[in-house]
């Protein structure tokens, strides 16, 4: 009970100190399904809306997610693990309570990107190295800067302290390595050798030599104390990112751009092992404290465990949405700290081995969401290059179709549901029986990724917006033929035809709503008045007005008879309007606009009707992408979750 209670906390601190009264709504309705706390008070949990979607039931691996303002590059745990540093993109260094995820400081002072931290052995102090080409010392108790090391051309991409904290290495994009005395600041040595950037130091812990990974794609060992080279291991096909000794420094692993770990032999240089299993670049290798486990992060958003002896895959920690750059065990070896561009850091529980899930669906990103129109389905789009099909009733999957041979990006259902279109950056379009789920027809023709498609009312055509700035109809009965619609000077984000089928509107990253006669084949209109890219456009019901919204936070509606905007809706950011909205839903389109239009919207974490916030979404499943449908919100998360809830 305890345990569980403890979860509860951790997993959901932020939500609780932001707005408590969730605690009974978001909190327990996120929590797993076997959790003791939502047992214990089911009850209280709100009858208004419901989780359609299949939940965990039991608590994963991860215990807290801590959330920065910028990516995260780089992660560190101090000596008596009570405390984390993160770097980040923002040029800031924030140190976190690593018990209770606690902002403690956000240390000021770079004026560039921050690469790297780390504690110094003792933890009373902590370095950074940044991308304005400096390492500064700071005091880890109060965050006051202690002094500012300058030598290296360009950027600071690693830094490792020596076991006793008197000296620091640095690597940086001149090829060079630099070690310092730390508590004058003075520059010791200077190594030269790479041919490129080093992207990665470690000292041994024994402080006698120190490592490189650099972009020439070779590992170098140095003599820490002479700055003599004393090997080059050489294997890598792609730059090195991390290196890191064992504990005992008889072994070195190195990550590298060609996704493999290597674990080398320091006194020989012979390759020991080649993990592989990453499906991109290893950015980060760690060894725990007892050299019996190493850790990899990757850019496929994995963190791997591996037996260090034998080269065995332990496990696979998932949840991370943007390339992990850096890992760090505890001392104990108990936990996992990672560092990601989602701008999270994640805590990793180790001794959950396998998490309680029933979850099945996508393995990749969701990249989009559509319903059938009689809203029983609900279809998914993903980078695993599948398209899931959901029971929206029970929340089960139904089927995945398979096809494409690249991730698909757009999803839309034919009016009476027995079609359905994807299109994906293979650049093809497929149309599937929804009965059979046979593939029906495949067309080809656009240079790029399609972005968009959408049916005719009456399913005789569909059109498809594309990366390669324009849009295609295509006929879907015997002898029809495909149209090729050209004027956006950007890409095609937002297509939708009038209720009629005799005109289409497009919307793009030119900032631009055109509306196409399809009968003439002209462009009649272009509305301009947005400042950023179009997101979402939708005929009201009688087609004489339209409604566009786009990423500068504006719903715009227009006059389609004269071409000029008739209401203007600010405030609302790009997650408001990311296929979240469907002004129209009204019998009644002209009261809409006589008060105010009716938006579902899903931003900073919040579900929000007409405005008014009424769940707080947990870090998973924040999302801008997703599809309403009455009382039905449907998000396709970066996860590769499809999360669905019905309000009451």
């Amino acid at each position: 009970m305890v345990e569980d209670a403890w979860r509860f906390v951790r997993s959901f601190r932020s939500l609780i100190e932001e707005a408590p009264l969730q605690t009974y709504c978001s909190a327990l309705l996120f929590a797993p399904e076997k959790s003791i706390v939502r047992r214990i008070f089911e009850k209280e949990m709100p009858r208004s809306v419901k989780v359609i979607s299949s939940m965990a039931q039991g608590w994963s691996p991860c215990l807290q997610i801590l959330e920065s303002s910028g990516d995260v590059l780089a992660v560190a745990i101090s000596p008596d693990g009570s405390q984390l540093v993160s770097a980040s993109w923002d040029s800031n260094v924030r140190l976190w309570d690593a018990v209770t995820g606690v902002l403690l400081l956000t240390l000021v002072g770079h004026t560039s990107y921050v690469n790297a931290v780390v504690f110094s052995p003792d933890g009373s102090q902590l370095a950074s190295g940044s991308g304005d080409g400096m390492v500064r010392i700071w005091d880890a108790a109060t965050g006051a800067s202690l002094r500012i090391l300058q030598g290296p051309v360009g950027s600071v991409n690693s830094i490792t302290f020596r076991w006793d904290g008197s000296q620091l290495a640095s690597g940086s994009d001149d090829g060079t390595m630099h070690i310092w005395d730390v508590t004058i600041g003075a520059l010791l040595f200077t190594f030269k050798g790479h041919t490129s950037w080093i992207r990665t130091v470690a000292f041994s812990p024994d402080g006698s030599q120190l490592a490189s990974g650099s972009e020439d794609r070779t590992v170098r060992i140095w003599n820490a104390a002479t700055g003599a080279w004393s090997g080059t291991l050489k294997g890598h096909t792609g730059w090195v990112y991390s290196v890191a000794f064992s504990s005992d420094g008889s072994q070195l692993a190195s990550g590298s751009w060609d996704h493999t770990v290597r674990i080398w032999k320091v006194a020989t240089g012979a390759v020991l092992k080649i993990l592989t299993g990453h499906t991109s670049a290893v950015m980060a290798v760690s060894f725990s404290s007892d050299g019996s486990q190493l850790a990899s992060g990757s850019g496929d958003r994995t963190v791997r465990t591996w037996n260090a002896a034998t080269g065995a895959l332990l496990r696979t920690l998932k949840g991370h949405t943007g390339w992990i750059n850096s890992v760090t065990f505890s001392r104990e070896g108990s936990q996992l700290v990672s560092g990601s561009g989602d701008n999270t850091v994640r805590i990793w529980d180790l001794a959950v081995r396998t998490p309680l899930q029933t979850l099945t669906g996508h393995t990749e990103y969701v990249r989009s969401v559509a319903f059938s129109l009689d809203g029983l389905r609900l279809a998914s789009a993903s980078d695993d290059k599948t398209v899931g099909i959901w029971d929206l009733t029970t929340g089960k999957l139904l089927q995945m179709l398979k096809g494409h041979t690249d991730r698909i990006t757009a999803v839309a259902f034919s009016s009476d549901g027995l079609q359905l279109a994807s299109g994906s950056a293979d650049k093809t379009i497929r149309i599937w029986h929804t009965v059979s789920w046979a593939t029906l027809l495949t067309f080809h023709g656009h240079l790029d990724f399609i972005e968009v498609v959408a049916f005719s009312p009456d399913g005789s055509q569909l059109a498809s917006g594309s990366l390669d700035k324009t849009i295609r109809t295509w006929g879907l009965v015997e002898g029809a033929s495909s149209r090729t619609f050209t004027g956006h000077t950007d890409y095609v984000t937002a297509i939708a035809f009038s209720p009629v089928g005799s005109r289409l509107a497009s919307g793009s990253s030119d900032r631009t709503v055109r509306i196409w006669d399809l009968t003439t084949e002209t462009l009649p209109q272009t509305l301009d008045g947005h400042t950023q890219r179009v997101t979402t456009v939708a005929f009201s019901p009688d087609g004489l007005q339209l409604a566009s919204s786009s990423a500068d936070r504006t719903v715009q509606v227009w006059d389609l008879m004269t071409g000029a905007p008739r209401r203007l809706l600010e405030g609302h950011s790009v997650s408001d309007l990311a296929s979240l909205w469907n002004p129209w839903h009204s019998a009644n389109a002209s009261s809409l606009l006589l008060h105010s239009l009716p938006i579902v919207s899903a931003s900073d974490g919040w579900v929000a009707i007409d405005g008014r916030r009424v769940l707080h979404l947990p870090q998973n499943y924040i999302s801008n992408r997703g599809a309403v449908h009455d009382n039905i919100i449907a998000f396709a998360c970066d996860s590769g979750q499809v999360l669905i809830l019905k309000f009451e």
